[in-house]
């Protein structure tokens, strides 16, 4: 008797836990769910409004012989092979640096440090835009301090947008990145410091032999968080350099945009190359999981 007691109890309590949970998993399965079937599905065919038409894979044939978009991917790739490991680098030295005990003024240091976080998207890109315009803060120091003769249109040569791109997400998400590291920091105990310091550790060997290691997981979750933030990468592109010079900066969640609302609607064609990031986010996030998990 008291056993069909005790799983009736543990029934009232499962069910219980299921009624909490099933109002957000049905939000989360009509809100995402849903819509991305019918992506999928929207990715298969070709046309305009009433006059889409089952089109097979000819959409994600196309893409590949898309020159902008190939350009697109190119592009994103270039921001996160440069951008992320420097971020997460910067990110992982300014927490180390600020979780000392004895740094004073640290509450300072890593407001400020995190305040961009809070800064608009749009606010943020253009205010990069004016700093590095032909008349901007960037070109008029660079002249006065006799470094270059005339002003340089950063904006309009492939190689310096792109780097504008990458200076405005290191300023934008480091200290985003920081907080992480600082949060896995508070957990570890500063006696290991002391007692590594004790032994005749240095601070960089303490860096690589102790911080390094034990914030490895935290390391792994910035990085797949990176990694998937920079293959949408859009604000940027649009607002600082609007995909320019010739398309040399445009990204894929950009030419994805203009593929939808700027130039004629091809809805199917964007859902094919929004698929295609989904497949890059997944493959490249299990990649980094598998290379980033060493446990047995």
């Amino acid at each position: 008797m008291s056993k069909s007691k005790k799983m009736t109890l543990s029934k009232k309590q499962n069910l219980t836990g299921w009624v909490f949970l099933a109002p957000g998993a049905i939000l989360i399965f009509i809100m995402s769910f849903v819509p991305m079937f019918r992506a999928l599905v929207l990715s298969f065919k070709s046309g305009v409004g009433a006059n889409m038409k089952w089109s097979g894979i000819s959409n994600y044939v196309r893409m590949f012989q898309d020159t902008v978009f190939v350009q697109s991917i190119k592009n994103t790739f270039f921001y996160l092979l440069i951008q992320v490991p420097v971020m997460l680098i910067l990110a992982l030295i300014l927490a180390s640096i600020l979780n000392n005990k004895d740094l004073k003024f640290k509450g300072l240091f890593r407001t400020m440090i995190f305040l961009p976080c809070a800064t608009s998207l749009v606010a943020y890109a253009i205010i990069f835009r004016s700093l590095f315009a032909n008349n901007g803060l960037i070109n008029l120091l660079l002249v006065n301090l006799g470094i270059l003769d005339q002003p340089y249109a950063f904006l309009t040569h492939t190689t310096s947008a792109r780097i504008v791109i990458i200076i405005a997400l290191l300023w934008r998400w480091t200290g985003y990145n920081m907080v992480f590291y600082l949060s896995g920091l508070q957990n570890i105990e500063y006696s290991v410091y002391e007692a590594a310091k004790i032994d005749g550790a240095s601070a960089v060997q303490s860096f690589f032999k102790i911080t390094v290691p034990l914030l490895k997981p935290t390391i792994l979750l910035t990085a797949i968080m990176s990694t998937n933030g920079t293959l949408q990468l859009f604000d940027e592109s649009v607002n600082l350099t609007n995909g320019g010079p010739a398309n040399t900066s445009i990204t894929m969640s950009h030419y994805i945009y203009d593929m939808s609302f700027k130039y004629v609607p091809n809805f199917g064609y964007a859902a094919a190359m929004s698929f295609l990031i989904l497949v890059l986010v997944a493959v490249l996030a299990f990649l980094q999981m598998k290379v980033g998990d060493k446990r047995d």
